[in-house]
């Protein structure tokens, strides 16, 4: 492996979710150029854009989604 400390784990995690949720994204919204044959190129400069506007949103973000998700939620063993 590459030998990144776990304490970057939470940036390793947000580079790696929000890459492949852009390039999903990017190829659904990418769809309707494969008529015109730039399916690839309208992909790569969306999925780019997306990535760049993501990740510092994911970085930010992803912290306080998942306190909120511990807030609504409870241990099994407590019910």
């Amino acid at each position: 492996m590459l030998g990144i400390p776990r304490r970057f784990s939470h940036f390793v995690f947000a580079f790696i979710q929000s890459g492949l949720t852009c390039l999903i994204a990017a190829g659904i919204a990418s769809l309707p150029s494969l008529a015109t044959g730039n399916f690839f190129w309208n992909w790569l400069t969306s999925w780019v854009i997306a990535w760049v506007t993501m990740l510092p949103i994911v970085l930010l973000a992803a912290p306080a989604i998942s306190s909120f998700a511990i807030a609504l939620t409870c241990d099994e063993r407590t019910n």
